[in-house]
């Protein structure tokens, strides 16, 4: 297992011992345990109905599936249309996420997948099935659907042979690695970049190459404005160019809040002030010290924005894991900026209206990824063991903010039509 980073590993001597080893296993994130009311009390008085698989999760997995059976059906044709397709209409999941993309992911989860399990062994990579890839793209050079696929194969390779460290971590050989796969994909895409200029997934791999650019700087707000100009109710990009827009990538934090506000006053008719939110939404959660440049009251607009118009609880569930676990309470060795403390504080008490105005069902898997931070462990737990470990932390959490009516007898029940408040049976 990797080493703890010094911030989780402060963090984890501030947690009790009994939490410690999960945190050590990948469980938690750096935040002290929440709730100090028992488990039976929590379990008797909050009443917040779990499912085991939400909407969400079965329409990525449905999409990703397809473009997996597809892919080791060798129907590529079928495979190709049904990318473009989704690609022209904007497709997306009840939750946002371009069908597109998840098609393309599935087609290349087997070929990713291999190699990410190779070098997360310490093994070599067989690189056999990208070569197999790229002898079908050769068989297809005007199609774009499979271009992507193939282009996306290498860039996520290039990713797993760099890791998300500071760059000055990277060993040379790794960085080499990185550059090759993202220079094949840049060749790859560059013959569609006149031809197919208007489809959403196109732009968005320009985007993902930024991160190999010598100089992405120049550039990186004008590639994400193209993006978000094509499909400006899909979030993902502006969430992304929020995290390429710190100091530790391409730009600054003054940038990061100008094109923040500039996506939100061009997005106004879709999002309210959503889009401000959602810039920020990353670059909050990888750099703690991003908060104390956020305009933390239109942050909140932003996000009661975003939940205004889009009711769909796995949605909701991420917007309170992120309130309550990624903007936890730092302390002040750990955090030493005032503003940033302050502001965080004020981002995380957003959870108990969160919770009381739209929250509806818990979905376990939505706080156990926020509760795992940006790097997941490898292997991932079980699916059965993120699923506890998600439905623990969110009903510890949700519990602290009713901790004082819990404490009075006060039954907390989440039903389809809002939150209702019971005496406890006697």
């Amino acid at each position: 297992m990797p080493a703890l980073s010094p911030v989780l590993r402060a963090v984890l001597d501030t947690l009790p011992l009994s939490l410690r080893g999960r945190v050590r296993n990948g469980s938690a994130r750096g935040a002290s345990q929440p709730a100090s009311l028992s488990p039976e009390q929590i379990a008797e008085q909050l009443l917040l109905p779990a499912r085991p698989k939400s909407a969400e999760e079965i329409q990525r997995a449905a999409h990703e599936d397809q473009g997996r059976f597809l892919a080791r059906q060798e129907r590529w044709s079928e495979l190709s249309a049904a990318i473009m397709r989704a690609d022209t209409a904007c497709a997306r999941t009840s939750a946002g996420a371009p069908v597109a993309d998840l098609l393309a992911f599935g087609a290349r989860a087997d070929v990713v997948g291999a190699v990410t399990d190779a070098l997360a062994d310490g093994s070599a990579p067989s690189l056999l099935g990208l070569a197999a890839l790229e002898e079908i793209l050769n068989e297809t050079p005007n199609d774009y659907a499979i271009a992507l696929i193939v282009a996306h194969a290498h860039i996520d390779i290039g990713w797993a042979f760099r890791g998300t460290g500071w760059r000055e971590e990277i060993p040379a050989l790794a960085r080499a690695a990185f550059r090759a796969h993202f220079q094949r994909a840049e060749r790859i895409l560059s013959a569609f970049d006149e031809s197919s200029a208007d489809a959403p997934s196109l732009a968005a791999a320009r985007c993902a190459l930024l991160a190999a650019k010598p100089r992405p700087q120049d550039h990186v707000a004008d590639t994400y404005e193209a993006l978000i100009d094509l499909d400006p109710a899909n979030p993902r990009p502006m969430r992304a160019m929020g995290n390429h827009l710190l100091p530790r990538w391409f730009g600054s934090y003054r940038q990061l809040d100008l094109e923040a506000r500039r996506t939100a006053a061009r997005t106004t008719h879709l999002w309210g002030a959503g889009a401000y939110a959602w810039v920020y939404l990353d670059a909050l959660a990888v750099d703690p010290f991003c908060a104390a440049h956020v305009d933390v009251d239109y942050f909140i607009d932003g996000l009661r924005d975003i939940l205004e118009r889009s009711t769909d609880q796995h949605g909701v569930n991420a917007l309170a894991a992120f309130c309550a676990v990624t903007m936890a309470p730092l302390a002040e060795n750990l955090l030493p900026d005032t503003a940033a403390r302050a502001a965080r504080a004020e981002v995380h008490g957003a959870l108990e209206w969160i919770c009381t105005d739209h929250l509806r069902e818990l979905h376990p898997l939505v706080w156990a990824e926020a509760s795992a931070g940006p790097n997941l462990p490898h292997p991932l737990p079980s699916r059965e063991a993120l699923r506890v470990r998600g439905e623990a932390t969110a009903k510890a959490w949700i519990a602290k903010v009713f901790e004082q009516e819990l404490r009075e007898g006060t039954v907390i029940a989440f039903t389809p039509r809002g939150l209702r408040r019971m005496e406890k049976p006697a």
